[in-house]
């Protein structure tokens, strides 16, 4: 077990060191999108299914109480926590609109729009982004190896490389951390 516990853990860093040299530009990128937002009265839409529906929660909840840093919650909402709407809307309609009824009813114009999808092919998410657009909201997309159907509706994508959902995730996990540090730099000077 221990032979496995180690490549599980070297290749979580090989994912990692690939995501330093191709994604982190982009991901800095998001992080100015995002601040410039703010900064004129947007707020953050997160959403993601699964593993991604808990990553969409926990960027939420760092903006809104705080990452390291004493300051001001940041306007920041997980679209995949109110069970009711959650249902109402597959229920009525189908579970691909769960994000998108959502976006049209509380995403505006100069919004963000952030959306997970380990597989990038999530049709719900993909429903999100593209109301979004349709909002005039900037999009960010997180994805994992495969970005062709992300890549159109976002205005930043990141990639974490790699095709194997657990990495993709750790990745994912970096980069909501990575965000919450990089707009509280911004929007209050350096972190403890």
């Amino acid at each position: 077990m221990l032979t496995m516990a180690a490549a599980s853990l070297k290749r979580s860093i090989e994912v990692k060191q690939e995501f330093l040299r191709q994604g982190l530009g982009e991901a800095v990128r998001a992080a100015e999108v995002i601040s410039q937002a703010l900064l004129a009265g947007g707020k953050l839409l997160a959403m993601g299914n699964g593993g991604s529906a808990a990553d969409a929660q926990h960027l939420a909840a760092e903006f809104v109480n705080r990452y390291v840093m004493e300051r001001p919650g940041l306007p920041a909402l997980a679209l995949t926590t109110d069970s009711s709407i959650l249902t109402s809307i597959a229920n009525d309609y189908e579970y691909g609109e769960v994000f998108a009824r959502q976006i049209k009813a509380l995403g505006r114009e100069g919004d963000v729009a952030l959306g997970l999808s380990t597989s990038g092919r999530s049709p719900n998410v993909l429903a999100g982004l593209a109301a979004a657009r349709q909002r005039g909201m900037h999009t960010i997309g997180l994805c994992g190896g495969y970005c062709e159907a992300m890549a159109p509706l976002c205005e930043v994508l990141i990639s974490a490389p790699s095709q194997e959902t657990p990495r993709v995730q750790e990745v994912h996990g970096f980069i909501v951390h990575l965000l919450c540090e990089l707009v509280d730099h911004k929007l209050f000077g350096s972190a403890p």
